[in-house]
């Protein structure tokens, strides 16, 4: 077992604010690793409110498995088409 670094972005560290979290948090990912959907919802982000997941400079969709030690960040819904597209969201929501 170890700890992930993980980052919420957009509508999601306002979600996170508003509930006097931060958005910016050390989560306990166990051996083998976890799908960032799972580790989303244990940390009790809504996961219709994530578009996709930055893992090693890359966007990926929730199934992308997070390991300990790797630093992540969730990337909201919401965000403008353009950036969207220049980010590759548009592509990770799909998955």
């Amino acid at each position: 077992m170890g700890k992930a670094h993980v980052r919420m972005f957009g509508l999601l560290h306002t979600f996170r604010k508003d509930r006097g979290l931060g958005s910016e948090a050390e989560v306990e990912v166990p051996d083998g690793g976890v799908t960032a959907a799972e580790l989303a919802e244990g940390m009790g982000l809504p996961l219709d409110m994530i578009e996709g997941v930055f893992l090693d400079h890359k966007i990926h969709p929730l199934s992308i498995v997070v390991n300990p030690g790797d630093s992540i960040a969730y990337a909201s819904r919401g965000i403008p088409g353009p950036h969207r597209f220049t980010l590759g969201l548009f592509h990770a929501g799909k998955g």
